[in-house]
């Protein structure tokens, strides 16, 4: 493979919570590996994904949502978030269609100000708006920021995904590969394990629960079966408060139950094999300001 055709770098996708930063990402890789929730704030270490083909490797980082903070666990999103800005070759500004540009994307313009990084402007569901206003939203933004490339795309219905990768690439140095072709995510099959788990309890449960929960693996081996082999897991649903613990489990633990069976059918996918999924619920207060738990879920002590 000849170095002077071939490119590798890293792209970081931003953008406020809940504008389709994990749907995007998962169209482009063709597999499901950052978590999706319409509720903000799901997406919490930096999900490394790789996308190879023949012309090249994209790593990407998908950093948690740049907004301002609340408490610990909101200041080491944001701390990771910004620090990924200078560390990337490219930055994905994915945001809604609008001509309003409010508060939280001021917020990011003046993070971008900050960086030398080139940014790719993407529109995100153009499906749900009138072709003739897409001039527009592209002019506002065009106006408080000079961005190298504005896309607009549909994430969920993948058109322009192609114009995505081809513009990311342009912006790549040349350069070998970083990871195996068959590599689609450096994070360890446990910490994906847990977010598929959390994934699937913020979608079921109600908005009296925020995101005071974590998941934490306990355990996970494999063992022969005779239709093949079967991961046992256990996990356990961290969460802030005895009334939060109550309305996980459900009742007669009916809820626990639904968390447990569709976790483990995107498992099962993820891993291709049988899985034996077992889930506990304990709580441990106030965990998110708490330096020792936050670092207990994979959370770098550097960025609290």
């Amino acid at each position: 493979m000849a170095e002077k055709s071939y490119k590798s770098g890293f792209a970081t996708l931003i953008g406020r919570p809940n504008v389709g930063k994990s749907t995007l990402m998962n169209h482009l890789i063709g597999q499901k590996i950052a978590i999706t929730s319409n509720k903000p704030q799901t997406t919490r270490n930096r999900i490394q994904t790789v996308y190879t083909d023949e012309k090249g490797q994209i790593v990407f980082l998908d950093t948690p949502g740049i907004h301002k903070a609340k408490n610990k666990l909101g200041e080491y999103m944001v701390n990771v978030a910004e620090r990924t800005l200078n560390e990337v070759d490219v930055i994905l500004w994915l945001v809604e269609p609008s001509t309003f540009i409010g508060a939280g994307e001021r917020h990011i313009v003046d993070q971008l100000k900050k960086t030398k990084t080139p940014v790719i402007l993407i529109i995100n569901k153009i499906d749900k708006v009138d072709k003739k206003e897409i001039i527009k939203y592209m002019d506002a933004y065009r106006k408080v920021y000079d961005f190298a490339e504005i896309i607009p795309v549909s994430a969920l219905r993948s058109v322009n995904m192609d114009t995505v990768i081809e513009s990311i690439f342009k912006y790549l140095p040349y350069g070998p590969q970083f990871y195996d072709e068959d590599t689609v995510t450096d994070q360890p099959q446990r910490q994906i394990v847990a977010e598929m788990i959390r994934e699937k309890a913020l979608r079921s449960l109600e908005e009296e629960i925020p995101h005071g929960i974590a998941v934490s693996i306990e355990k996970m081996t494999e063992r022969k079966s005779k239709g093949g082999s079967i991961c046992d897991i256990e996990a356990t649903i961290i969460c802030e408060r005895d009334s939060h613990k109550g309305i996980i489990i459900g009742k007669g633990g009916q809820m626990l139950r639904r968390i447990g069976s569709q976790a483990r059918r995107d498992i099962e996918d993820m891993l291709e094999e049988k899985v034996n999924l077992q889930l506990w619920v304990k709580v441990k207060k106030d965990w998110r300001d708490s330096d020792f738990m936050i670092k207990n879920f994979g959370y770098d002590k550097k960025d609290i």
